[in-house]
């Protein structure tokens, strides 16, 4: 089971903030962004029936379900910059440019929610590749920019603030942030860990995975997604285990959300900020719910309706991949060297400290 930790003392008193509303509870206002848990979607753009889809609704279904941050891969191809599951070959899921024009429509007719983008760079594209994206967008107008490259869990805003100053995007890039030339893109290692991710087995231990800072002084997100593996073209990949779907994105019980939370609380004394699930509809409002919990406010109001996700397709011949062949330059080439990561064509390990590639 998960367990409620007491909230932290309010940054500020509510009358001092114009917004009465944010992300659904006029208590939130007042919390500080890293004070805050929120439900994400992993590889939010990868939308559909394939073997290597993660979600079974787009962004803004998503958004209007209760999502609020959202996980993206960018892959660079000859039309801009993609979001690809590992591979373009193995899914695209269109452009960034497109993904990032609904969140600003999302966000403009929503002013009051707080929405954070985590964007994983395996092909260590300089953040300048970005910088033209983010303005055609739009999304640069509502991007959160902070004072440093680094912010203590006492110096983050609170949501309030971010709502009244209209910056109600929170944005991080795991590789290549660079605070002087984009500080829009925070450099998400320097702010936030991660656990283990890829795992295939429901122990959810919850040890730091990725970080470049001290653990204990930093937000954290833990991938509450179980995986399988798929062999495709002589290669093996890690794909989401639909089968343990209800197990998985439950409240509690074995390998649930609750118990993925609660070894955190025992380790770390602390709620994650973000937890990404796969096919989050699959129990309804389970995980919301889950987050009101630990937030201390009321549960949504709304109903989150299932996809059709609960159908396995991670085994047999119903399994879909892209047209197009799995070649080196599809999987494309990485400096493995510069970020201390291990590749195998897709297939991804990780030391329990320390940085690493997030293809999955």
């Amino acid at each position: 089971m998960f367990t409620l930790l007491p909230l932290a003392a309010l940054a500020l008193a509510g009358s001092s903030l114009a917004a009465t509303t944010c992300n659904g509870h006029a208590e939130l206002c007042s919390r500080q962004y890293s004070n805050v848990t929120f439900i994400g979607a992993h590889d939010s753009y990868a939308v559909g029936d394939s073997i290597a889809d993660n979600q079974d609704k787009d962004v803004t279904d998503q958004l209007n379900d209760g999502i609020r941050t959202l996980q993206l891969q960018a892959h660079n191809a000859s039309d801009g910059v993609h979001l690809c599951h590992t591979s373009c070959a193995l899914l695209d899921g269109g452009l960034l440019s497109d993904y990032l024009g609904k969140v600003v429509s999302w966000v403009s007719s929503n002013p009051n929610d707080v929405v954070t983008i985590i964007l994983t760079n395996p092909e260590n594209l300089p953040v300048s590749t970005y910088s033209p994206i983010l303005s055609s967008s739009g999304i640069e107008t509502y991007l959160y920019q902070p004072s440093s490259s680094s912010l203590a869990l006492s110096d983050w805003p609170t949501l309030g603030e971010l709502v009244d100053q209209k910056k109600t995007v929170v944005a991080f890039l795991d590789f290549e942030a660079d605070f002087s030339t984009e500080p829009g893109l925070i450099d998400e290692f320097s702010n936030m860990w991660e656990d283990a991710y890829d795992v295939t087995d429901a122990s959810f231990q919850c040890a730091v995975n990725r970080t470049s800072g001290s653990a204990s002084s930093q937000m954290y997100m833990i991938n509450h997604f179980l995986d399988t593996t798929y062999a495709f073209g002589g290669t093996s990949f890690f794909v989401p285990n639909k089968d343990a779907l209800n197990t998985t994105n439950a409240e509690s019980g074995d390998g649930s959300i609750g118990y993925h939370v609660g070894n955190c609380v025992q380790l770390w004394g602390r709620n994650p900020n973000h937890i990404l699930l796969d096919f989050y509809d699959t129990t309804s409002n389970v995980p919301f719910n889950v987050a009101a919990s630990l937030n201390g406010v009321s549960q949504p109001t709304n109903t989150v309706t299932a996809g059709d996700a609960t159908t396995s397709t991670t085994s047999g011949s119903t399994a879909k991949v892209s047209t197009s062949n799995l070649s080196s330059s599809a999987v494309g080439s990485f400096d493995g060297a510069k970020n201390g990561f291990i590749l195998a064509l897709g297939i991804v390990g990780a030391g329990t400290v320390g940085l690493s590639k997030v293809f999955m």
